[in-house]
């Protein structure tokens, strides 16, 4: 039998993401608007196939072309004529219906392989007596040749995404390692070249490194246009090795995003969305990430838009050195009741950030008031669906331009819905509370988290110039005494500084101040809760964040000693430091369950929160924004790195309890989402049932025009590289 970890259950939650009351009281321009948008989001999603494993893409098609000639009740049938049971074909189901919600073969949460759960010899039958092998024989036995041994294989390397034989990358060729990583990494920042939109491809030749640093645009290098990126795209001699940077990556593919782009611009409510858009296009033509950054300034400057969408290469969790963004873009339509109540958040920010336990000189000059609303997601292509997002990423943007926060209220409603027999790890009077108050309490903590966490704190820079951005003489390092030692030079940024910790340590940092600011009572009447309901959700926030912690040793691998998933390894580092502040207001039980297996309950004080874990988080918060605030890397790493250690000491012993963790586990919900398609002069939203076959059966008629030449170019893109991953 497959071991658990690599194989989704039949009953995985998979829920429709309703927003069709939102989109009905669009106006027709409105949707033509979000139509187009979502258009180029769902054709630029794909690129994740090939940021994700050498097979994704071979994968998607093999489903794909089994889907568009049968749909799922069809090829239901013939499963059960060739003696398919009825568990097998819905594992079959299931798994096709996971490639396409994570984008890939790999979870979007955990980075953790997952394959299908029937025999390689049943889902072959299958394949070979489909509509779909009958109408292409030799083209679905080549598809099946390229990917199903991938696609099946759980070899020790294949089992994460990773780096150094740890893992799978397609972000990096095979043979790089985490020092080629930080070698191209110092010649990008030599070139002020940004990594978000590159992927690194190292060869060898006449004992000479050679490496190639590929932008994704749709022009290629032999473009005859002289653009921003003309002079980047050249060879480099960069100390002993060669770095060459080439362009046309992904273009068959940007340029559908492209083109789609254009035809939202025809429909934007203003001249700063039109700009907006501009840029982008530049960006994705050209590989310009300085287009995408002047984007993102007008993005920010547009205020309050009906309909609100980001796209491009953004978060870098999945990167192994935590520097390249993969792709994603959401469109969403405001939810105006919500949004009142974080605009009341916006309007008490300047406040709240004075208590935060940092000094002036530690945050930003001004804060930049931000959008910040609640949003019923359209669309939102990518490996997953976040349930909040600060951005954009840009240091440099954040600092002086601001960010926007969003919460994606529709995801919100359905991924947090809990059942009362299937809540892990807590002791049975919580349970009810916990039930009751989870929704609002994680409203307040994706709130306070993404506004005034990740919208927190000064990051001190010398720039090119010479000129620092602070007064050396003045500010004192709080946690020293002594004068500020180390700062951002020139092009570094945060992710370049930090690299493979900086993702988990900054959403450590957001999750903290959370958990610290949830305890103020104004913050708890913006969001209308006050006496005992208050008191409740506060209480129920911190709960929630130590039951996380111990539901992230999920994400743990001890045979590499690393952490899969940025958000979880923070949630396992707050429950180290709340165990730590002792006093009895963190414990952690070993039991037996019912069943008669491993079990485990955490229990948490709520008398002693202010007075024990309160001071405990105050210290470590502050802890984290000065490391952060000086590119203090050496002190940064010791610190995050202790407090994820996990290791089989007493009395936690969390070895053992990562093992009660994976035989109580439940995988993570899957979303299925609308499509959009132009009648006349309408457009028309059509969404589908909860179910693996409903999300099949969306993504069957997501590109009703071209999804066989798509199909034929991610084959395509996949083939030219394969070289770079071969054995």
């Amino acid at each position: 039998m497959v071991d658990s970890q690599y194989v989704l259950p039949n009953d995985i939650g998979i829920a429709t993401l309703d927003c069709a009351e939102a989109f009905q009281l669009l106006s027709p321009e409105e949707k033509l608007y979000a139509h187009y948008l979502s258009r180029a989001c769902w054709y630029g999603g794909l690129v994740v196939l090939l940021q994700t494993s050498p097979e994704a893409p071979a994968i998607y098609a093999l489903i794909s072309r089994l889907f568009r000639a049968q749909d799922p009740a069809r090829l239901g049938e013939l499963a059960h004529s060739l003696g398919l049971s009825d568990e097998e074909y819905q594992a079959f189901l299931v798994y096709a219906a996971a490639i396409y919600a994570n984008m890939g073969n790999y979870k979007s949460f955990g980075d953790t392989k997952f394959v299908p759960n029937l025999t390689k010899e049943k889902l072959k039958q299958l394949v070979w007596a489909s509509q779909a092998f009958v109408d292409h024989p030799k083209e679905m036995e080549a598809l099946w040749d390229r990917c199903a041994g991938l696609m099946f294989s759980l070899e020790p390397r294949q089992r994460h995404l990773g780096l150094s034989g740890q893992g799978v990358s397609t972000y990096f060729s095979a043979n790089c390692s985490v020092e080629d990583a930080k070698l191209a990494q110092d010649f990008l920042d030599s070139q002020n070249i940004s990594a978000y939109n590159t992927r690194l491809f190292k060869t060898e030749a006449d004992g000479k490194m050679n490496y190639e640093v590929r932008l994704a645009s749709v022009l290629s290098d032999d473009s005859q246009l002289d653009d921003d990126m003309t002079a980047k795209v050249k060879c480099f001699q960069f100390g002993s090795c060669v770095f060459t940077v080439t362009r046309g990556d992904y273009a068959p593919l940007l340029e559908r995003v492209v083109e789609n782009l254009r035809k939202a611009q025809e429909h934007a409510a203003n001249p700063t969305q039109a700009e907006m858009l501009a840029h982008y296009i530049t960006s994705f033509t050209q590989g310009s990430v300085t287009a995408h950054k002047e984007g993102s300034r007008c993005w920010i400057r547009d205020k309050g838009p009906i309909v609100e969408s980001y796209i491009g290469f953004i978060e870098s969790y999945r990167d192994p050195y935590g520097s390249r963004g993969e792709f994603e873009g959401f469109v969403a339509v405001v939810n105006k009741a919500m949004s009142a109540k974080f605009a009341r958040l916006v309007a008490a920010a300047e406040l709240l950030l004075e208590e935060l336990p940092w000094p002036r000189a530690f945050e930003k000059d001004a804060f930049l008031k931000p959008d910040f609303t609640s949003l019923d997601v359209l669309t939102f292509a990518g490996s997953g669906i976040p349930a909040g997002i600060n951005i954009p990423n840009y240091d440099d943007i954040r600092q002086t331009d601001g960010f926007k926060n969003v919460s994606l209220g529709n995801v919100l409603a359905v991924a947090y819905s809990t059942q009362k027999e299937k809540l892990t790890f807590l002791a049975e009077e919580d349970k009810d509370l916990y039930i009751q108050w989870k929704g609002p309490s994680f409203e307040v903590q994706v709130g306070l988290h993404e506004l005034l966490g990740h919208g927190s704190g000064k990051l001190f820079v010398q720039d090119d110039s010479g000129a620092f951005n602070f007064d050396q003489e003045a500010v004192i390092n709080p946690e020293t005494g002594e004068h500020i030692r180390s700062w951002y030079r020139g092009g570094e940024t945060w992710d370049s500084k930090f690299s493979s910790v900086a993702s988990s340590y900054e959403e450590c940092r957001a999750e903290c101040v959370g958990l610290y600011l949830c305890l103020n009572k104004e913050v708890l009447g913006i969001f209308e809760l006050e006496g005992e309901a208050a008191e409740d959700v506060i209480y129920i926030n911190w709960l929630n964040m130590v039951r996380a912690g111990l539901l992230a040793l999920e994400f743990y691998t001890p045979e590499s000693g690393s952490w899969r998933q940025a958000h979880m390894q923070a949630r396992f580092v707050i429950l180290r430091v709340l165990l730590e502040a002792g006093g009895g207001l963190v414990s952690l039980r070993h039991t037996t369950g019912a069943d008669g297996k491993p079990d485990a309950v955490v229990s948490l004080d709520r008398s002693k929160i202010a007075a024990v874990g309160k001071p405990a988080l105050e210290c470590f918060l502050r802890k984290l924004q000065v490391l952060k605030s000086t590119a203090d890397v050496a002190g940064g790493r010791a610190l995050y790195e202790a407090y994820s250690a996990v290791t089989d000491k007493e009395p936690e012993r969390f070895l053992s309890l990562r093992h009660t963790v994976l035989l109580r586990k439940e995988a993570r919900k899957l979303f299925v989402q609308a499509n959009t398609h132009v009648e006349g002069d309408d457009v028309i939203l059509v969404q589908y049932e909860g179910s693996a076959a409903g999300l099949v059966k969306s993504f069957r008629e997501r590109f009703p025009d071209d999804a066989e030449v798509l199909e034929q170019h991610l084959l395509a893109l996949a083939r030219a590289d394969a070289r770079f991953w071969a054995p």
